[in-house]
Protein backbone atom coordinates (compact mmCIF):
# COMPACT_ATOMS: atom_id res chain seq x y z
CA UNK A 1 0.00 0.00 0.00
CA UNK A 2 1.43 3.42 -1.02
CA UNK A 3 0.23 6.66 0.33
CA UNK A 4 0.57 9.75 -1.70
CA UNK A 5 -1.23 11.88 0.69
CA UNK A 6 -0.69 14.88 2.81
CA UNK A 7 -2.02 14.12 6.15
CA UNK A 8 -2.39 16.45 9.27
CA UNK A 9 -2.56 15.17 12.76
CA UNK A 10 -4.11 16.79 16.04
CA UNK A 11 -3.06 14.94 19.12
CA UNK A 12 -1.91 16.66 22.74
CA UNK A 13 -0.12 13.31 23.59
CA UNK A 14 3.45 13.37 21.67
CA UNK A 15 3.51 9.37 21.86
CA UNK A 16 0.10 8.49 20.18
CA UNK A 17 0.85 11.71 17.49
CA UNK A 18 3.68 9.54 16.60
CA UNK A 19 2.45 6.32 16.31
CA UNK A 20 0.30 7.77 13.66
CA UNK A 21 2.40 9.62 12.11
CA UNK A 22 4.95 7.14 11.64
CA UNK A 23 2.66 4.44 10.70
CA UNK A 24 1.62 6.64 7.92
CA UNK A 25 4.98 8.09 6.76
CA UNK A 26 6.11 4.18 6.56
CA UNK A 27 3.47 4.23 3.74
CA UNK A 28 4.65 7.22 1.82
CA UNK A 29 2.41 9.88 3.13
CA UNK A 30 3.51 13.34 4.01
CA UNK A 31 2.91 14.15 7.71
CA UNK A 32 2.35 17.34 10.02
CA UNK A 33 1.59 17.50 13.59
CA UNK A 34 -0.41 20.02 15.35
CA UNK A 35 -0.59 19.51 19.26
CA UNK A 36 -4.00 21.76 20.07
CA UNK A 37 -6.88 22.24 18.13
CA UNK A 38 -6.64 25.93 17.73
CA UNK A 39 -3.31 25.54 15.86
CA UNK A 40 -4.26 22.71 13.88
CA UNK A 41 -7.75 23.82 13.16
CA UNK A 42 -5.56 27.00 11.56
CA UNK A 43 -2.99 24.67 10.06
CA UNK A 44 -6.31 22.78 8.31
CA UNK A 45 -7.83 25.90 7.08
CA UNK A 46 -4.60 27.65 5.76
CA UNK A 47 -2.41 24.82 4.28
CA UNK A 48 -3.75 21.81 1.51
CA UNK A 49 -4.35 18.68 3.34
CA UNK A 50 -5.67 15.70 1.60
CA UNK A 51 -7.17 14.38 5.24
CA UNK A 52 -7.03 15.46 8.96
CA UNK A 53 -7.00 12.77 11.83
CA UNK A 54 -7.35 14.80 15.35
CA UNK A 55 -7.93 13.66 18.80
CA UNK A 56 -11.33 13.87 20.86
CA UNK A 57 -9.89 15.47 23.92
CA UNK A 58 -7.78 18.63 23.00
CA UNK A 59 -6.64 21.79 24.37
CA UNK A 60 -8.65 24.84 23.98
CA UNK A 61 -10.74 23.54 21.04
CA UNK A 62 -12.08 20.49 21.23
CA UNK A 63 -12.37 17.45 18.48
CA UNK A 64 -15.95 17.75 17.98
CA UNK A 65 -14.95 21.65 17.14
CA UNK A 66 -12.42 20.91 14.81
CA UNK A 67 -14.70 18.89 12.83
CA UNK A 68 -17.38 21.26 12.71
CA UNK A 69 -15.08 24.19 11.80
CA UNK A 70 -13.73 22.18 9.16
CA UNK A 71 -17.14 20.84 7.98
CA UNK A 72 -18.31 24.49 7.33
CA UNK A 73 -15.40 25.53 5.79
CA UNK A 74 -13.94 22.81 4.19
CA UNK A 75 -16.61 20.30 3.25
CA UNK A 76 -14.96 17.94 0.83
CA UNK A 77 -11.99 17.93 3.32
CA UNK A 78 -12.40 14.11 5.18
CA UNK A 79 -11.70 14.06 8.94
CA UNK A 80 -10.73 11.01 11.46
CA UNK A 81 -11.77 10.93 15.30
CA UNK A 82 -9.41 9.33 17.28
CA UNK A 83 -9.91 9.14 21.21
CA UNK A 84 -9.47 6.13 24.22
CA UNK A 85 -13.16 7.05 25.47
CA UNK A 86 -15.48 3.89 24.97
CA UNK A 87 -18.70 6.05 25.16
CA UNK A 88 -20.14 5.45 21.65
CA UNK A 89 -21.67 8.59 21.73
CA UNK A 90 -18.96 10.23 21.56
CA UNK A 91 -18.33 8.52 17.59
CA UNK A 92 -22.15 9.19 16.85
CA UNK A 93 -21.64 13.03 17.59
CA UNK A 94 -18.49 12.45 15.86
CA UNK A 95 -19.91 11.12 12.53
CA UNK A 96 -23.01 13.49 12.62
CA UNK A 97 -21.33 16.50 12.79
CA UNK A 98 -18.99 15.56 9.51
CA UNK A 99 -16.58 13.24 10.92
CA UNK A 100 -15.29 10.82 7.92
CA UNK A 101 -14.83 7.95 10.42
CA UNK A 102 -14.23 7.32 14.05
CA UNK A 103 -10.93 5.62 15.10
CA UNK A 104 -10.75 3.84 19.15
CA UNK A 105 -7.40 4.19 20.46
CA UNK A 106 -4.86 2.68 21.15
CA UNK A 107 -4.71 2.37 17.59
CA UNK A 108 -3.98 -0.08 15.09
CA UNK A 109 -2.10 0.71 12.70
CA UNK A 110 -3.43 -1.42 9.64
CA UNK A 111 -7.00 0.05 10.79
CA UNK A 112 -5.46 3.45 10.67
CA UNK A 113 -4.05 3.02 7.36
CA UNK A 114 -6.90 1.62 5.89
CA UNK A 115 -9.25 4.08 7.20
CA UNK A 116 -7.00 7.09 5.71
CA UNK A 117 -6.64 5.73 2.44
CA UNK A 118 -10.30 4.86 2.23
CA UNK A 119 -10.76 8.52 3.41
CA UNK A 120 -8.68 10.19 0.56
CA UNK A 121 -9.46 8.52 -2.16
CA UNK A 122 -13.05 9.53 -1.30
CA UNK A 123 -12.13 13.16 -1.39
CA UNK A 124 -10.28 12.74 -4.31
CA UNK A 125 -13.16 11.29 -6.34
CA UNK A 126 -15.52 14.11 -4.99
CA UNK A 127 -12.84 16.72 -6.07
CA UNK A 128 -11.72 15.35 -9.49
CA UNK A 129 -13.60 16.97 -11.68
CA UNK A 130 -15.70 14.99 -14.51
CA UNK A 131 -15.75 16.91 -17.77
CA UNK A 132 -18.69 15.99 -19.84
CA UNK A 133 -17.56 15.98 -23.51
CA UNK A 134 -14.25 17.64 -22.70
CA UNK A 135 -10.84 16.56 -22.37
CA UNK A 136 -8.74 17.79 -19.65
CA UNK A 137 -5.85 15.05 -18.77
CA UNK A 138 -5.72 16.24 -15.05
CA UNK A 139 -9.71 14.96 -14.97
CA UNK A 140 -11.95 12.43 -15.71
CA UNK A 141 -13.72 12.86 -18.63
CA UNK A 142 -17.22 11.56 -20.18
CA UNK A 143 -15.93 11.42 -23.65
CA UNK A 144 -17.92 10.78 -26.85
CA UNK A 145 -19.78 12.82 -29.62
CA UNK A 146 -21.83 9.70 -30.95
CA UNK A 147 -25.81 10.20 -31.10
CA UNK A 148 -25.92 7.60 -28.42
CA UNK A 149 -23.98 9.48 -25.73
CA UNK A 150 -25.54 13.01 -26.86
CA UNK A 151 -28.76 11.62 -25.51
CA UNK A 152 -26.79 10.70 -22.19
CA UNK A 153 -25.77 14.43 -21.78
CA UNK A 154 -29.05 15.70 -22.20
CA UNK A 155 -30.52 13.28 -19.76
CA UNK A 156 -27.75 14.41 -16.97
CA UNK A 157 -28.44 17.95 -17.51
CA UNK A 158 -31.94 17.78 -16.71
CA UNK A 159 -31.48 15.37 -13.85
CA UNK A 160 -28.11 17.24 -11.83
CA UNK A 161 -30.00 19.82 -10.60
CA UNK A 162 -32.75 18.24 -9.10
CA UNK A 163 -32.59 16.27 -6.09
CA UNK A 164 -34.62 12.90 -7.43
CA UNK A 165 -33.68 9.23 -7.15
CA UNK A 166 -31.55 8.63 -10.49
CA UNK A 167 -30.97 4.95 -11.51
CA UNK A 168 -28.34 4.49 -14.00
CA UNK A 169 -28.13 2.03 -16.47
CA UNK A 170 -25.34 -0.13 -18.27
CA UNK A 171 -23.05 -2.94 -19.07
CA UNK A 172 -20.05 -3.12 -17.23
CA UNK A 173 -17.23 -0.84 -17.72
CA UNK A 174 -19.74 1.46 -19.28
CA UNK A 175 -18.97 3.76 -17.21
CA UNK A 176 -21.79 4.51 -14.43
CA UNK A 177 -19.90 5.83 -11.82
CA UNK A 178 -18.52 8.70 -13.89
CA UNK A 179 -22.22 9.48 -14.70
CA UNK A 180 -22.74 9.11 -10.88
CA UNK A 181 -19.82 11.51 -10.31
CA UNK A 182 -21.73 13.97 -12.89
CA UNK A 183 -24.75 14.10 -10.77
CA UNK A 184 -23.24 14.58 -7.95
CA UNK A 185 -20.36 17.62 -9.48
CA UNK A 186 -23.40 19.29 -10.95
CA UNK A 187 -26.25 18.49 -8.95
CA UNK A 188 -27.58 21.04 -5.72
CA UNK A 189 -25.18 19.10 -3.25
CA UNK A 190 -21.85 19.40 -3.99
CA UNK A 191 -20.81 20.91 -1.50
CA UNK A 192 -21.63 18.31 0.38
CA UNK A 193 -19.75 14.52 0.82
CA UNK A 194 -20.65 11.80 -1.95
CA UNK A 195 -20.47 8.43 -0.62
CA UNK A 196 -20.10 5.53 -2.53
CA UNK A 197 -20.72 2.19 -1.58
CA UNK A 198 -20.20 -1.14 -4.14
CA UNK A 199 -22.95 -3.67 -3.14
CA UNK A 200 -21.26 -6.22 -5.11
CA UNK A 201 -17.54 -5.96 -3.61
CA UNK A 202 -18.42 -5.93 0.11
CA UNK A 203 -19.74 -9.66 1.46
CA UNK A 204 -23.69 -9.90 2.02
CA UNK A 205 -23.22 -10.44 6.08
CA UNK A 206 -20.89 -7.36 6.19
CA UNK A 207 -23.15 -4.84 3.90
CA UNK A 208 -26.29 -4.01 5.89
CA UNK A 209 -23.60 -3.34 9.07
CA UNK A 210 -21.95 -0.93 6.07
CA UNK A 211 -25.20 0.96 5.09
CA UNK A 212 -26.97 1.06 7.92
CA UNK A 213 -24.18 0.86 11.02
CA UNK A 214 -24.71 -1.53 13.66
CA UNK A 215 -24.86 -0.96 17.89
CA UNK A 216 -22.44 -2.21 20.37
CA UNK A 217 -22.59 -5.87 20.95
CA UNK A 218 -25.03 -5.97 18.27
CA UNK A 219 -22.98 -9.00 17.02
CA UNK A 220 -19.45 -10.98 17.58
CA UNK A 221 -16.78 -8.60 16.70
CA UNK A 222 -19.43 -5.83 17.60
CA UNK A 223 -17.24 -4.17 20.29
CA UNK A 224 -18.45 -0.20 19.71
CA UNK A 225 -21.03 1.94 18.39
CA UNK A 226 -20.61 2.04 14.59
CA UNK A 227 -22.02 4.70 12.36
CA UNK A 228 -23.05 3.88 8.32
CA UNK A 229 -23.11 5.18 5.12
CA UNK A 230 -26.89 6.24 5.70
CA UNK A 231 -25.58 8.37 7.94
CA UNK A 232 -22.85 9.45 6.67
CA UNK A 233 -24.45 10.98 3.40
CA UNK A 234 -27.57 12.70 5.72
CA UNK A 235 -27.71 15.67 3.58
CA UNK A 236 -25.03 14.54 1.12
CA UNK A 237 -25.31 12.01 -1.69
CA UNK A 238 -24.80 8.13 -1.45
CA UNK A 239 -24.11 6.27 -4.43
CA UNK A 240 -25.20 2.77 -4.52
CA UNK A 241 -23.20 0.50 -7.03
CA UNK A 242 -24.46 -2.31 -8.53
CA UNK A 243 -27.43 -2.28 -6.47
CA UNK A 244 -28.64 -5.67 -8.40
CA UNK A 245 -26.35 -7.56 -6.44
CA UNK A 246 -28.19 -6.59 -3.26
CA UNK A 247 -29.96 -9.94 -1.43
CA UNK A 248 -34.06 -9.63 -0.86
CA UNK A 249 -33.63 -8.99 2.61
CA UNK A 250 -31.45 -5.88 2.49
CA UNK A 251 -33.81 -5.00 -0.88
CA UNK A 252 -37.06 -4.67 1.95
CA UNK A 253 -34.47 -2.63 4.38
CA UNK A 254 -33.44 0.08 1.80
CA UNK A 255 -37.33 0.09 0.00
CA UNK A 256 -37.94 1.66 3.87
CA UNK A 257 -35.34 3.54 4.08
CA UNK A 258 -36.74 5.51 0.65
CA UNK A 259 -39.90 5.70 1.54
CA UNK A 260 -39.76 6.59 5.08
CA UNK A 261 -36.18 8.25 5.28
CA UNK A 262 -35.35 6.55 8.23
CA UNK A 263 -33.22 3.56 9.63
CA UNK A 264 -32.12 1.41 12.11
CA UNK A 265 -28.91 0.80 12.74
CA UNK A 266 -28.33 -3.05 13.24
CA UNK A 267 -28.75 -4.37 17.03
CA UNK A 268 -30.23 -0.76 17.19
CA UNK A 269 -34.21 -0.08 18.14
CA UNK A 270 -34.12 4.22 17.23
CA UNK A 271 -35.32 4.98 14.10
CA UNK A 272 -32.74 7.49 12.33
CA UNK A 273 -34.00 10.31 10.46
CA UNK A 274 -31.69 10.20 7.13
CA UNK A 275 -31.84 13.14 4.26
CA UNK A 276 -29.66 11.20 1.42
CA UNK A 277 -29.80 12.08 -2.39
CA UNK A 278 -30.00 8.77 -3.82
CA UNK A 279 -28.08 7.49 -6.97
CA UNK A 280 -28.24 3.78 -8.05
CA UNK A 281 -25.86 1.70 -10.67
CA UNK A 282 -26.72 -1.49 -11.98
CA UNK A 283 -25.53 -3.75 -15.00
CA UNK A 284 -28.22 -6.16 -14.72
CA UNK A 285 -31.59 -6.61 -16.19
CA UNK A 286 -33.47 -5.47 -13.28
CA UNK A 287 -36.84 -6.58 -15.21
CA UNK A 288 -35.86 -10.23 -15.68
CA UNK A 289 -34.59 -10.41 -11.81
CA UNK A 290 -38.21 -9.44 -10.85
CA UNK A 291 -39.54 -12.12 -13.25
CA UNK A 292 -37.76 -14.38 -11.49
CA UNK A 293 -38.02 -12.95 -7.76
CA UNK A 294 -34.76 -11.98 -7.40
CA UNK A 295 -35.27 -8.52 -6.81
CA UNK A 296 -38.08 -6.48 -5.50
CA UNK A 297 -40.90 -5.15 -7.94
CA UNK A 298 -42.08 -1.74 -5.32
CA UNK A 299 -38.17 -1.11 -4.95
CA UNK A 300 -37.55 -1.03 -8.76
CA UNK A 301 -40.09 1.54 -9.07
CA UNK A 302 -38.89 3.50 -6.23
CA UNK A 303 -35.60 3.54 -7.75
CA UNK A 304 -36.52 4.19 -11.19
CA UNK A 305 -37.74 7.65 -10.93
CA UNK A 306 -35.33 9.21 -13.53
CA UNK A 307 -33.24 6.69 -15.65
CA UNK A 308 -30.16 7.09 -17.31
CA UNK A 309 -28.87 4.32 -19.60
CA UNK A 310 -25.57 4.12 -21.19
CA UNK A 311 -24.99 2.61 -23.98
CA UNK A 312 -22.39 -0.31 -24.66
CA UNK A 313 -19.16 1.07 -26.94
CA UNK A 314 -20.17 -0.93 -29.78
CA UNK A 315 -23.58 1.06 -30.21
CA UNK A 316 -21.21 4.55 -30.18
CA UNK A 317 -20.23 4.80 -33.78
CA UNK A 318 -17.19 7.39 -34.05
CA UNK A 319 -16.55 7.41 -30.76
CA UNK A 320 -13.58 4.55 -30.32
CA UNK A 321 -10.83 7.18 -31.74
CA UNK A 322 -11.47 10.12 -29.13
CA UNK A 323 -11.38 7.76 -26.25
CA UNK A 324 -8.14 6.36 -27.97
CA UNK A 325 -6.77 9.81 -27.95
CA UNK A 326 -8.05 10.80 -24.99
CA UNK A 327 -6.14 7.74 -23.23
CA UNK A 328 -3.12 7.57 -24.74
CA UNK A 329 -2.69 11.60 -23.85
CA UNK A 330 -3.59 11.04 -20.69
CA UNK A 331 -1.56 7.83 -19.67
CA UNK A 332 1.87 8.97 -21.76
CA UNK A 333 1.86 11.90 -19.22
CA UNK A 334 1.12 9.40 -16.43
CA UNK A 335 4.10 7.11 -17.76
CA UNK A 336 6.27 10.34 -18.43
CA UNK A 337 6.67 9.83 -22.06
CA UNK A 338 6.78 13.03 -24.38
CA UNK A 339 3.77 11.57 -26.27
CA UNK A 340 1.88 8.40 -27.70
CA UNK A 341 1.76 6.97 -31.34
CA UNK A 342 -0.54 4.84 -32.81
CA UNK A 343 -0.67 3.99 -36.23
CA UNK A 344 -4.39 4.55 -38.36
CA UNK A 345 -4.55 1.21 -39.08
CA UNK A 346 -4.64 -0.02 -35.36
CA UNK A 347 -7.10 2.83 -34.30
CA UNK A 348 -9.30 0.79 -37.56
CA UNK A 349 -8.75 -2.18 -35.79
CA UNK A 350 -9.86 -0.84 -32.44
CA UNK A 351 -13.14 0.37 -34.06
CA UNK A 352 -13.78 -3.39 -35.26
CA UNK A 353 -13.63 -5.02 -31.92
CA UNK A 354 -17.00 -5.82 -30.27
CA UNK A 355 -15.67 -4.74 -26.82
CA UNK A 356 -17.34 -7.02 -24.02
CA UNK A 357 -15.83 -4.90 -21.23
CA UNK A 358 -16.86 -1.49 -23.25
CA UNK A 359 -14.72 1.36 -22.11
CA UNK A 360 -13.11 -0.11 -19.69
CA UNK A 361 -11.69 -2.67 -21.41
CA UNK A 362 -10.38 -0.26 -24.18
CA UNK A 363 -8.76 1.74 -21.48
CA UNK A 364 -6.75 -1.62 -20.42
CA UNK A 365 -5.83 -1.95 -23.63
CA UNK A 366 -4.89 0.84 -24.67
CA UNK A 367 -2.72 1.11 -21.01
CA UNK A 368 -1.06 -2.13 -21.36
CA UNK A 369 0.06 -0.97 -25.12
CA UNK A 370 1.53 2.01 -24.20
CA UNK A 371 3.75 -0.13 -21.42
CA UNK A 372 4.62 -2.39 -24.04
CA UNK A 373 5.85 -0.39 -26.85
CA UNK A 374 7.46 2.82 -24.90
CA UNK A 375 7.34 5.17 -27.17
CA UNK A 376 7.25 3.62 -30.43
CA UNK A 377 4.34 3.36 -32.48
CA UNK A 378 1.41 1.35 -31.18
CA UNK A 379 0.59 -1.08 -34.23
CA UNK A 380 -2.53 -3.37 -34.92
CA UNK A 381 -0.35 -7.04 -34.44
CA UNK A 382 0.14 -5.49 -30.78
CA UNK A 383 -3.12 -4.68 -30.19
CA UNK A 384 -4.20 -8.26 -31.16
CA UNK A 385 -1.96 -9.76 -28.83
CA UNK A 386 -2.88 -7.98 -25.92
CA UNK A 387 -6.28 -8.72 -26.90
CA UNK A 388 -6.34 -12.13 -27.31
CA UNK A 389 -4.24 -12.30 -23.93
CA UNK A 390 -6.81 -10.73 -22.11
CA UNK A 391 -9.50 -12.51 -23.06
CA UNK A 392 -7.77 -15.73 -22.36
CA UNK A 393 -9.05 -17.63 -19.47
CA UNK A 394 -7.58 -17.97 -16.35
CA UNK A 395 -8.49 -20.54 -14.65
CA UNK A 396 -9.42 -23.03 -16.78
CA UNK A 397 -6.58 -24.99 -18.38
CA UNK A 398 -4.39 -22.34 -17.19
CA UNK A 399 -2.23 -24.62 -14.87
CA UNK A 400 -2.02 -22.02 -12.21
CA UNK A 401 -2.74 -22.62 -8.62
CA UNK A 402 -5.41 -20.59 -6.13
CA UNK A 403 -2.65 -19.11 -4.95
CA UNK A 404 -1.33 -17.70 -8.23
CA UNK A 405 -4.83 -16.80 -9.61
CA UNK A 406 -5.82 -14.35 -5.89
CA UNK A 407 -2.27 -12.81 -6.41
CA UNK A 408 -3.26 -12.35 -10.48
CA UNK A 409 -6.76 -10.79 -9.32
CA UNK A 410 -5.72 -8.83 -6.38
CA UNK A 411 -3.01 -7.19 -8.97
CA UNK A 412 -5.49 -6.68 -11.74
CA UNK A 413 -7.95 -4.99 -8.60
CA UNK A 414 -4.39 -2.48 -7.36
CA UNK A 415 -3.51 -1.73 -11.32
CA UNK A 416 -6.96 -0.50 -11.74
CA UNK A 417 -8.11 -2.94 -14.40
CA UNK A 418 -11.13 -4.69 -12.55
CA UNK A 419 -13.43 -2.92 -9.86
CA UNK A 420 -13.27 -4.95 -6.95
CA UNK A 421 -11.13 -8.29 -6.30
CA UNK A 422 -13.85 -10.13 -4.36
CA UNK A 423 -16.22 -9.71 -7.06
CA UNK A 424 -13.92 -10.85 -9.83
CA UNK A 425 -12.58 -13.98 -7.71
CA UNK A 426 -16.46 -14.67 -6.74
CA UNK A 427 -16.94 -15.18 -10.62
CA UNK A 428 -13.94 -17.24 -11.22
CA UNK A 429 -14.42 -19.06 -8.63
CA UNK A 430 -18.16 -20.27 -9.53
CA UNK A 431 -17.26 -20.42 -13.49
CA UNK A 432 -14.64 -23.05 -12.50
CA UNK A 433 -16.78 -24.81 -10.30
CA UNK A 434 -20.05 -25.11 -12.23
CA UNK A 435 -17.35 -26.25 -15.35
CA UNK A 436 -15.67 -29.02 -13.06
CA UNK A 437 -19.58 -30.46 -11.99
CA UNK A 438 -19.99 -30.42 -15.15
CA UNK A 439 -17.38 -32.41 -16.79
CA UNK A 440 -17.75 -34.87 -13.47
CA UNK A 441 -21.26 -35.32 -14.17
CA UNK A 442 -20.13 -36.03 -17.84
CA UNK A 443 -23.03 -33.53 -19.04
CA UNK A 444 -25.50 -34.35 -16.94
CA UNK A 445 -27.12 -31.53 -15.12
CA UNK A 446 -29.56 -32.76 -12.58
CA UNK A 447 -26.55 -34.67 -11.10
CA UNK A 448 -24.35 -31.63 -11.53
CA UNK A 449 -27.03 -29.34 -9.49
CA UNK A 450 -27.50 -32.15 -6.92
CA UNK A 451 -23.98 -31.98 -6.08
CA UNK A 452 -23.95 -28.27 -6.39
CA UNK A 453 -26.97 -27.62 -4.10
CA UNK A 454 -29.00 -26.10 -6.83
CA UNK A 455 -32.01 -26.38 -8.74
CA UNK A 456 -31.81 -27.43 -12.40
CA UNK A 457 -33.49 -24.04 -13.51
CA UNK A 458 -30.28 -21.83 -11.70
CA UNK A 459 -27.75 -24.20 -12.61
CA UNK A 460 -29.12 -24.05 -16.50
CA UNK A 461 -29.11 -20.31 -16.02
CA UNK A 462 -25.83 -19.84 -15.08
CA UNK A 463 -24.03 -22.34 -17.53
CA UNK A 464 -25.39 -20.17 -19.63
CA UNK A 465 -24.48 -17.05 -18.72
CA UNK A 466 -20.67 -18.73 -18.64
CA UNK A 467 -21.32 -20.15 -21.48
CA UNK A 468 -20.45 -23.74 -20.36
CA UNK A 469 -21.35 -26.59 -22.55
CA UNK A 470 -23.83 -29.48 -21.33
CA UNK A 471 -25.77 -32.58 -23.28
CA UNK A 472 -28.26 -33.80 -20.77
CA UNK A 473 -30.83 -32.45 -18.31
Amino acid sequence: MKLKARILIIDASEHDAKVAADALREVGAEVEVAEDGEEGLEMALKEPFDAVITEYRLPGVGGLQVIAALHVRKPRLPVVLTTGMRDGDVAIRAIKGGAYDFLPKPLDVEELRSVVDEAVSAARQMAKPVEIGKVKQESDSLIGKSRAMARVYRELAKMASTPVTVLIRGDTGTGKELIARALYQHGHRAHKPFIAVNCAAIPEHLLESELFGHEKGAFTGAVSTRIGRFEQAHHATLFLDEIGDMDMTLQAKLLRVLQERRIQRVGGREDIPVDVRFIAATHRNLEEMIRKGEFREDLYYRLNVATITLPPLRERTGDVPLLVDYFLARYAEDFGQDKASIATQAVEYLERQPWPGNVRQLQNILRKALLKKRGYTIMEDDLRELLAESSAPVFQGGGESFAEVTRKVLQQAMDGEIQGAYAEMQRLMEQELLGAAIELSHGNKAKAARWLGLSRLTLREKLQQYGIDRTKD
